[in-house]
């Protein structure tokens, strides 16, 4: 049975050291999908953008820098309450997003109780997950080309 969490987090998208804007970016936590977590962000005038990754990562960034390549979360500050950052890349392209620690820790909390950490492979059906993921990029790719 498919159980989430979700929650909606205001972040500030970080344009440049002096421009910034605040979007909501929806966070959600899927049992299906028990090591990943999904960030759904809203852009003005864009549609919206999924990134999908690992629900450690995030967990682990809130403390300290963590991540390597796409995905890298971090403290913004020395201070643990403080914020959280968390940039994401594309090739030479990169966003950055600054969000509240207490919102995130919150969500996360409820993904523990949902499915506490360490615990994830007890509701992971891998071949399935990866059937149904390569079935959607395969199609995805048969329709673009």
């Amino acid at each position: 049975m498919r159980e989430s969490v979700q929650a909606e987090v205001m972040m500030s998208f970080l344009v440049s050291e002096e421009l910034s804007f605040r979007i909501p970016v929806e966070l959600r936590y899927e049992t299906d999908d028990p090591y990943a977590v999904r960030l759904t962000f809203h852009l003005p005038g864009d549609a919206p953008v999924t990134w999908a990754f690992g629900r450690e990562l995030l967990i682990d960034g809130v403390g300290r820098p963590c991540g390597e390549g796409d995905v890298r979360v971090s403290p913004a500050g020395p201070d643990l309450l403080g914020d959280v950052l968390i940039r994401l890349q594309v090739g030479g392209d990169q966003a950055l997003f600054r969000s509240s620690t207490a919102p995130v820790i919150a969500f996360l909390d409820r993904t523990d109780k949902l499915v506490p950490l360490g615990q994830e492979a007890a509701m992971a059906d891998f071949d399935a997950h990866l059937d149904e993921a390569l079935g959607r990029i395969l199609a995805e790719e048969q329709s673009a080309g």
